[in-house]
């Protein structure tokens, strides 16, 4: 399945993508958060819609789609994660992964604006795939950390570098700013995805190819980041784990390239569908 949630009448509301059209499951009456998820949603949204898809109210092209999961506990994000993305910034390749957290205010739909927070001068981009949690996950086996996975969606990992690396800290100052995690359009289920091992992901500047990577470089691939983020804490449904990013992100540019008004990011993952956000001032 296809997850969406899209906002009407400043309400968020829930649908499914089938065969490129999107239908609203509202009469499902469940959010997807994370008491659907724990309580096997995915399965009896599955027979919902089965037993209901002649009904199903279609959706029009043009609806704003939100955060296809609903209040997420918390946004785990893995910092350089792939090689080329580590040499671009002129860090070691880490022998185990980085971790930090991204706020859940950042959390938006896949297509609203990006802000520039106050005081910030370096706003940068990171395509990522992001893998959302299905089942509560604490001291869980690489061997079996697939089956806490309840599926996967694109998310730029908005960051302000000066935030990140200029300021006394860690890493979140300059990673949780209000919109720094737009994600969706959708999120696919771990049957619709063949291989995530080997999805392409790309993102685009002002319709300048700036990220063109594939999961295939991955340093620690998903089964190992679900294991090792569970023996630090405890990963509820719905929860996401973002992986990290490829080479292409402002800061490794010489000089390096920051986002400004006007501008309009767009970035993809195999199988994951687009999104698109234009750059805005903080008022």
């Amino acid at each position: 399945m296809k997850l969406i949630r899209y906002t009407e009448n400043n309400r968020q509301k829930t649908g499914v993508i089938i065969n490129n059209a999107m239908f609203s499951t509202e009469q499902f009456g469940e959010d997807y958060t994370e008491n659907f998820f724990e309580t096997n949603g995915l399965q009896r949204l599955d027979a919902f819609i089965e037993s209901n898809k002649e009904s199903l109210m279609p959706l029009p092209d043009d609806i704003t789609l939100a955060c296809p999961v609903a209040r997420p506990s918390k946004i785990v994000c893995i910092g350089l994660n792939y090689a080329d993305h580590a040499k671009e910034t002129g860090a070691a390749t880490p022998s185990e992964p980085i971790i930090f957290l991204k706020s859940t205010t950042a959390v938006c739909g896949p297509n609203d604006n990006i802000v520039i927070p106050r005081n910030s001068v370096k706003t940068d981009w990171e395509v990522e795939l992001a893998v959302i949690i299905g089942t509560k996950a604490s001291y869980v086996t690489e061997e079996t950390a697939m089956d806490y996975v309840a599926g996967y969606c694109l998310h730029n990992d908005v960051s302000e570098r000066a935030f990140q690396l200029e300021r006394n800290g860690t890493w979140d100052k300059g990673k949780g700013c209000d919109t720094f995690a737009p994600l969706g359009p959708f999120m696919a289920t771990k049957d619709e995805i063949a291989d995530v091992d080997n999805l392409r992901l790309w993102l685009t500047v002002n319709g300048k190819k700036m990220q063109d990577g594939t999961t295939a470089n991955l340093i620690f691939k998903i089964p190992h980041l679900v294991s090792y983020v569970s023996q630090f804490m405890t990963l509820l449904p719905g929860d996401i784990i973002s992986t990290g990013t490829p080479a292409g992100v402002g800061l490794g540019f010489n000089p390096p390239v920051y986002l400004k008004p006007g501008d309009i990011v767009e970035l993809g993952i195999d199988g994951l569908g687009t999104s698109k956000q234009q750059v805005v001032a903080y008022q």
